[in-house]
This record gives C-alpha cells, sequence and structure tokens, in this order.
C-alpha cells in the first residue's frame, strides 16, 4: 500500500466534511504534480499534502495549543510510524507551530496550501465550474478582489512563491495544471451538458 492510499485513508477517517476532503485533495494534487516535476518522491509528497489538515475539522483553534491542529495530527503520526520529513512538512505549514520551513517539501506545502482551494474556488465561480476555464490572469484578478475566498491569505501565496524562488505566475500556473489532471475528483470538472 503506498504512503498516498494509507493518508486519503486516515483523512477519510479524521474528516467528515467533504470541502475539507477536496481541499486535501488539492493540495494532495499540487504537491504530486511540484514533486514530479522536481524530481522528489510523489508519493511522499502526495501523502503529506493529503494529511496536511487531517486534524483541522476536529481542532481547528489555538485555544489549547497541544491539543489544536496540527499539533493532534503530527503526534498521531508520529505515534503510528510516519516519518519525521511528513511531520515537519505538516508542522511548518503552520506559521504558529515555530517550526521553519527548510526543505523544499516544507516550503512546497506552504506554497501550495492556500493557492489550491483559491484556484478551486476561481473555478468553482466560473459559469462552467470548470478547471479549463481559469488561467492565470483570472487567479490574480480574483487575488485582487479582497471580498472573493477572504479566508485565503494572499500574502501566503506570496511568501509561499518566494519560499521556493519562483515567480507567483509560475506558481499559479502549475497549482492550475495540478488540478487539471484531477478535475473530475475534484468537482472542478465543469457542469455536464444536457
Amino acid at each position: 500500500m503506498t504512503l498516498t492510499t494509507q493518508a486519503q485513508a486516515i483523512v477519510y477517517e479524521w474528516v467528515s466534511s467533504e470541502v475539507l476532503r477536496k481541499h486535501c485533495g488539492a493540495v494532495a494534487a499540487s504537491m504530486a504534480y511540484v514533486a514530479a516535476k522536481t524530481n522528489q518522491d510523489v508519493d511522499l509528497w502526495e501523502a503529506t499534502g493529503w494529511l496536511h489538515d487531517m486534524d483541522y475539522e476536529r481542532h481547528p483553534t489555538l485555544e489549547d495549543a497541544e491539543n489544536a491542529h496540527p499539533f493532534v495530527g503530527v503526534r498521531f503520526l508520529r505515534e503510528n510510524g510516519w516519518s519525521e520529513d511528513i511531520c515537519r512538512a505538516i508542522l511548518s505549514h503552520a506559521d504558529y507551530s515555530g517550526v521553519s520551513r527548510d526543505s523544499m517539501l516544507e516550503k512546497t506545502l506552504y506554497a501550495v496550501d492556500e493557492l489550491s482551494s483559491f484556484v478551486v474556488a476561481v473555478a468553482l465561480v466560473r459559469p462552467s465550474k470548470n478547471i479549463a476555464d481559469v488561467d492565470v490572469a483570472a487567479v490574480k484578478k480574483k487575488m485582487k478582489d479582497k471580498a472573493f475566498a477572504r479566508a485565503v491569505n494572499r500574502d501566503d501565496i506570496a511568501h509561499g512563491a518566494a519560499g521556493l524562488g519562483v515567480e507567483v505566475d509560475d506558481l499559479i500556473t502549475d497549482v492550475i495544471a495540478a488540478l487539471t489532471a484531477r478535475a473530475t475528483t475534484l468537482g472542478i470538472a465543469g457542469v455536464p451538458t444536457p
């Protein structure tokens, strides 16, 4: 069984929200795409994308830091033998964890997390609801609209690209390509025509 298959099973056990499951799947798709493009371990990177928010639904706040996202999920993963590479990446995607982003895995997770959801949102507001109708210009236009997907931190997207040493446009291009490959699973393949 691949790491990705195991990770997806954990997410489906821990997360009941279809929206959060799709977010994890979108981030996993983006992680796998960038891993393949940069000759990294696709299975490890995709599994990391799946697992990064596994505990968010159950533990979304920091009122009790020890029992909050992402600390609860990482504790579970460590107790169950998951690699420290995955655990560190998950911790590092939360600025408040105090874990720096040093590896390409860590930097990429941070860079594609918010952006993956944002690109999905852009696709879903298109009349066609099809990612095929989304390009870099459309994403950048929506980024300027602060009322659109207001929960997405635009600064995180810019900082994520900078952390990877890439232009925001190039990162957006990669995420669009990644999500296009999984459009049906993510619900962004378009509205069926009668």
